[in-house]
């Protein structure tokens, strides 16, 4: 049996929902490539790793929108905000950072979810 199409549906939107994040962020951090690294090296993390990051999120979202490649992205990105949740937002007695790592982590479970179950029939590659 099909599956019902308000499903696809729903599906779409959320890929388009969790790229609009990844891509937004990618920009920023593309526009700001200075206190981007400043920022991450205060963290302990280097500079040189935010090409890459910027990368991720770029085409990663990017992967998402079109559906090709999506569970492979998805899977990549879980892992990236679980990254970003322990390396900038450890200070969970911080109300503010707790709720960032929270985010984080409730982010990477939807990609989890994309990845098991694919970007459904509104894709390049449904899956």
């Amino acid at each position: 049996m099909p599956r019902p199409i308000i499903l696809d549906a729903a599906v779409l939107l959320g890929r388009l929902l969790m790229a609009a994040l990844f891509l937004h962020e990618a920009w920023v951090k593309l526009t700001n490539i200075g206190p981007s690294m400043v920022y991450m090296e205060r963290f302990g993390v280097p500079g040189l790793l935010l090409p890459g990051a910027i990368a991720l999120e770029l085409g990663g979202g990017l992967m998402l929108v079109i559906g090709w490649g999506s569970r492979h992205a998805a899977l990549a990105l879980a892992a990236f905000c679980i990254a970003a949740a322990v390396l900038f937002h450890n200070a969970l007695s911080d109300g503010n950072q707790l709720q960032h790592f929270e985010k984080d982590l409730a982010i990477a479970g939807g990609l989890l979810v994309l990845f098991a179950f694919g970007p459904g029939r509104f894709s390049l590659r449904p899956g």
